[in-house]
């Protein structure tokens, strides 16, 4: 009778762990699903549209002048005043064209389902990437104190074209689980981008000149703050996210 009783218990104690277990498989597949749907909600209209038009003034700021009358395009195709073009330019050059890219997502936000796919994230990570790679090839003359800027301008240079790359991956991966992919793509967009602007901003504007010989300069000036404000709010939404798990845990 003791081992009947015995057996019935350990049957009856298995069959309640059976739905324990699957209980708290349930909660897991749920979190998970749910942190693989929160990111993927579209932002409002009005930041999609303003984005959009950063993008797209970056798109033509390609073929504007931002130092005596040398444009993105020109630099990357060595057509320098005085036949001065070299590697230098064209590494400082080459990221304006992320603004392409940066485009093409802020398009697909408005008109596609599918914000984007693995493979073009994969291929726009890697041009941003080589992007960023070259603008710290660009900025090693100022780390070795050759580019004969001064120091305020060398230490602004140094600070936003490693800094900003630098802590943004970081950042990205810490909160990976909070941004959506096609964010994160545009994120890492945003900081290339920026890292080559922290480049031109303090080495072109002490170039003489008057503002109408260099108006990519002006409108470079004015389009930075968008897409580092997104940058800010983006982490400041994953983090404030985060603290919220962690509270309702």
């Amino acid at each position: 009778m003791e081992i009947a009783t015995t057996i019935w218990m350990g049957l009856f104690s298995h069959d309640i762990r059976i739905p324990l277990r699957t209980s708290k498989l349930d909660v897991v597949r749920a979190k998970l699903v749910h942190m693989a749907e929160l990111p993927q909600e579209r932002d409002s209209t009005l930041f999609r549209t303003i984005m959009l038009l950063v993008s797209l003034i970056a798109g033509v700021l390609v073929f504007v002048p931002y130092a005596a009358h040398t444009s993105a395009l020109d630099a990357v195709m060595l057509n320098v005043p005085g036949d001065q073009g070299n590697w230098w330019h064209v590494l400082v050059g080459a990221p304006a064209f992320l603004a392409f890219p940066m485009m093409w997502l802020r398009l697909r936000a408005f008109f596609s389902e599918k914000l984007s796919t693995p493979i073009e994230r994969r291929v726009i990570w890697s041009v941003a990437i080589l992007c960023v790679c070259g603008t710290f090839a660009a900025e090693v003359p100022f780390l070795l104190q050759r580019a004969g800027t001064s120091e305020a301008q060398r230490l602004a240079v140094l600070f936003l074209g490693y800094g900003v790359p630098i802590a943004t991956a970081a950042l990205v991966l810490k909160y990976r689980a909070k941004i959506s992919p096609t964010r994160a793509c545009l994120i890492g967009v945003n900081a290339a981008y920026l890292a080559n602007a922290g480049l031109c901003l303090p080495v072109y504007g002490q170039v003489p000149g008057t503002l109408g010989s260099k108006p990519g300069w002006l409108v470079m000036l004015v389009i930075v703050w968008p897409m580092l404000l997104e940058i800010v709010w983006t982490f400041v939404q994953a983090s404030r996210t985060t603290v919220a798990q962690k509270g309702s845990a």
